[in-house]
């Protein structure tokens, strides 16, 4: 039996997560899967509670767990704490205690929500991206960092350092995800100004001559952000570190029409993960169900297929979503005029109600 870590967090977290359960209670009566659940604290609410982001128990939880599975952490409430305590290392500590050093974040435009897009439909009609960027290394982790003064002015400072082994891992598995998709990887840094991304692309095409069979290309991260809203689709795979691909994979969220329409995987080298939604706890609406849940019931679907082995139920949840929208219900973020808005609630039973309809 597989044991799953289920971390509500903060906002939406507890309302998408409530649609999951349901999920997880329908996937059991479909397929006879069954799951082991525990529930833990992270973020604003573990502050609250624990006086932490990251509780050790939560921690030792999800080195246990075969996945985690994450709601959302933040929130204007916590924005004044010591940065320490701020809700966003929750989400870093637990990056960098279970070694998810791999954030895949497909970017997957439904055809149904084509219209939904800011961009014409024929620049984003078919688009198939899968962004892989580095989530334990980079200037969020460098050292050192921190403020200090010098004449009597303060000054922020940061270090983005990565090393050749972490820049090997991670494009090896742009590499690997490239040979099973398009065959072709596109490397993202800044080498023409930043030292560390020169020892980048140096390695990267190394790598490349190592592996002849994917098409490995380079790209400036100004240019590849630009390339992502002129003509997306000519990207398969796109590798970068962590401050471009937080920054990039945000960009590519827009194109499939809503933000709320992604999820993620966090994977490290054993396998294991955390799965969640790209969208962020979305303060404003927590409690009025009109969160997409979609996002995390797809980032459930990711997590069948990398950490559960059991890419069939994965198709399956991605199958649902599908037939949901083709339904023509809409949540409000991807509502357009001739769809059917719904909430939170009934976006997730409509969804279970297709998963055993078509079991």
């Amino acid at each position: 039996m597989s044991k799953i870590l289920v971390l509500p967090g903060d906002g939406i977290g507890n309302e998408i997560m409530a649609e999951a359960a349901k999920l997880f209670t329908a996937i059991e009566q479909v397929f006879g899967f069954q799951c082991e659940f525990e529930r833990g604290l992270i973020g604003g609410i573990a502050v609250d509670e624990t006086g932490t982001p990251l509780p050790d128990q939560t921690v030792e939880l999800a080195k246990q767990a075969d996945a985690v599975l994450l709601g959302a952490v933040g929130g204007p409430k916590w924005d004044n704490l010591e940065r320490h305590l701020r809700p966003e290392r929750g989400l870093l500590g637990m990056r960098s205690a279970l070694g998810l050093f791999a954030n895949l974040r497909p970017a997957i435009l439904f055809p149904q929500l084509a219209a939904a897009s800011t961009l014409k439909e024929e620049i984003v009609a078919g688009l198939d991206i899968l962004i892989i960027r580095e989530l334990t290394g980079g200037i969020y982790f460098g050292e050192p960092r921190g403020e200090r003064k010098e004449n009597g002015k303060r000054i922020g400072f940061n270090t983005m350092v990565y090393g050749e082994d972490e820049i090997v891992r991670i494009l090896e598995a742009g590499f690997e995800a490239a040979r099973k998709r398009g065959g072709r990887l596109c490397s993202v840094d800044k080498a023409n100004v930043l030292d560390v991304s020169g020892l980048w692309r140096e390695v990267a095409i190394e790598m490349g001559e190592k592996n002849p069979d994917v098409e490995l290309s380079h790209m400036y991260v100004d240019n590849a952000a630009m390339q992502l809203v002129r003509a997306p689709k000519q990207f398969d795979v796109m590798v970068t570190g962590n401050l471009f691909g937080d920054i990039l994979s945000d960009c590519a969220a827009m194109l499939t029409g809503s933000i709320g329409m992604l999820p993620s995987a966090s994977l490290n080298e054993a396998g294991a993960g955390m799965y969640e939604p790209v969208h962020g706890s979305a303060p404003d609406i927590a409690g009025t169900d009109q969160a997409n849940p979609l996002a995390t019931l797809l980032s459930m679907a990711m997590m069948f297929r990398h950490s559960l082995s059991r890419a069939d139920i994965g198709d399956a949840i991605e199958t649902a979503v599908s037939s949901v929208l083709d339904q023509g219900l809409r949540t409000g973020d991807i509502f357009t005029d001739g769809t059917q808005k719904v909430g939170t609630v009934q976006m997730g039973d409509a969804v279970v109600a297709a998963l055993q309809g078509a079991g």
